[in-house]
């Protein structure tokens, strides 16, 4: 499994269990991996991260998936660097609805509920329609 791609300690308990694997052997053998350095929460943390980051997620959306999957660290310590959010978001509104603002309420709604299930405070998309105005 972690040939393919990088995943949660969690993720491979669960996994390895519903195929019938005894818990304490998996735990034991995971440990095992996480001492050689095979299986890294952070690692998968870093790499899951990127990739929601570049499907247009925000960090609301990303922190919970990642809580989802046994990472309970911040976001600040997934990224070197904190991603500009504010500019991600502008780049996804202008890639889905171009460069024009909400004509009307119902229209800004239909917006903000559509950002906020990516992921992005409402604060945020405060901020990008009042920059739009």
């Amino acid at each position: 499994m972690l040939s393919r791609r990088e995943h949660s300690f969690r993720e491979l308990l669960q996994k390895l269990t519903l195929k019938g694997f005894q818990r304490d052997a998996v735990e034991e053998l995971l440990n095992e991996f996480v001492e050689l350095g095979w299986q890294s929460d952070q690692r998968f943390a870093e790499s899951y991260s990127r990739s929601r980051l570049q499907k247009g997620f925000g960090p609301v959306r990303i922190q919970y998936e990642l809580r989802e999957r046994g990472i309970d660290k911040g976001l600040n310590k997934v990224f070197d660097e904190a991603p500009d959010w504010q500019t991600l978001l502008s780049e996804l509104h202008s890639k889905k609805y171009g460069a024009q603002a909400p004509t009307d309420m119902k229209e800004r709604a239909k917006r903000i509920r559509f950002f906020q299930h990516k992921g992005f405070t409402h604060d945020m998309i405060k901020q990008l329609f009042n920059q739009m105005s």
